[in-house]
């Protein structure tokens, strides 16, 4: 009897043993010296196109240069929320920097919107030029302040289209449409000049309301457009060229402040260098989402000259007409202004 109990033991012994030489030992966990002493969430609406590409280069420069003590974290295609979360996320805390166009920012400082007053800009470089214009980038940066953010970046996007599920070959064929805008004052105004129905809507839910037929079509970027798959919902692009729209990068004010000095310095520096070394890919990626749409049987349309021009008239005073009575936001469009007149 004792002799089989023997034979059992020394069995289960084998068995543990032969378990510790195949089993791979746990790595001891890290220690605390060897975590980040910062983590940093990037969050934007928008996937596979410039803002994301921003937040990628910005997180990878932030952790590199400071020796990992940033670890960033990038958060895409809303997947913190609709915009409005995003950006009362950043104001709170919970999220440390939001990507995106200045004009969602209206509700925070409505002086965000100057630089989409249509007619401002031309051409794309004129757009670049104006909007690294010391005066203007040092004016749209600096605020938000007083709502907990602080201005990082700075960097353009693309002209606007409109995107609809039918095409318009003509200006008079906007009439009557559904087009959803920003939450912009002078988007708003833009589309009622065209005859047309502005409707304020967060990016996440166009694409629905496109296939459900809630809205006839969608004052955006090419580059939005075709990443998000638009074309699954409306294939034609009217490119109508204004506003041209630029793209924010807001920190929470306390989090960026708590971080030592020398942190600080390489976030602010890194996001200046990361909005210069980003102009490329914007004009390549604008450039290869035009043939994208193309190639995959979406359509892009131009105005006739005459109707552009027409258009152009139509919109020029927006800026001016709905500032003149109140003064911050007046002040702020004729920077703008200036800048465009200087940078041309």
């Amino acid at each position: 009897m004792n002799n089989k109990r023997n034979k059992q033991i020394r069995a289960i012994a084998g068995a543990f043993a032969a378990a510790l030489v195949s089993t791979p030992v746990a790595a001891p966990a890290a220690s605390a010296e060897d975590a980040p002493a910062y983590t940093m969430k990037l969050s934007t609406a928008t996937l596979n196109d410039t803002q994301h590409e921003w937040m990628k280069r910005f997180a990878a420069a932030v952790e590199k240069d400071s020796g990992g003590r940033i670890k960033g974290e990038i958060f895409p295609a809303s997947q913190l929320g609709t915009i409005p979360r995003q950006i009362e996320g950043t104001q709170f805390g919970a999220i440390q920097a939001w990507i995106g166009p200045p004009e969602f920012l209206v509700g925070v400082d409505e002086r965000y919107e100057a630089l989409s007053a249509p007619g401002l800009f031309a051409t794309p470089d004129q757009d670049l030029r104006a909007i690294a214009d010391p005066a203007v980038r040092d004016m749209m940066l600096g605020l938000g302040a007083n709502k907990g953010l602080t201005g990082l970046g700075l960097f353009p996007l693309a002209p606007s289209s409109v995107v609809t599920a039918k095409p318009v070959r003509h200006l008079g064929e906007f009439k009557g449409l559904k087009i959803r805008v920003l939450a912009s004052p002078f988007q708003l105004e833009m589309i009622k000049r065209m005859d047309a129905s502005p409707v304020a809507m967060s990016l996440g839910d166009v694409l629905p309301a496109l296939q459900q037929g809630a809205i006839d079509g969608a004052l955006g970027t090419i580059p939005v457009f075709g990443p998000l798959h638009y074309l699954d919902a409306a294939k034609y692009v009217t490119e109508i060229g204004q506003p041209y729209v630029n793209t924010i990068v807001v920190m929470n004010k306390k989090w960026f402040e708590a971080l030592p000095a020398d942190l600080q310095k390489i976030v602010r520096d890194d996001a200046a260098a990361t909005d210069k070394g980003i102009v490329p890919f914007v004009t390549d990626f604008y450039a290869a989402q035009r043939k994208a749409w193309a190639d995959k049987g979406g359509e892009i349309i131009a105005l006739p000259a005459d109707e552009e021009a027409a258009f152009l008239a139509k919109i020029a005073d927006i800026g001016d007409a709905l500032s003149k009575d109140k003064p911050a936001l007046n002040k702020a469009v004729d920077m703008a202004i200036e800048a465009a007149k200087r940078n041309k």
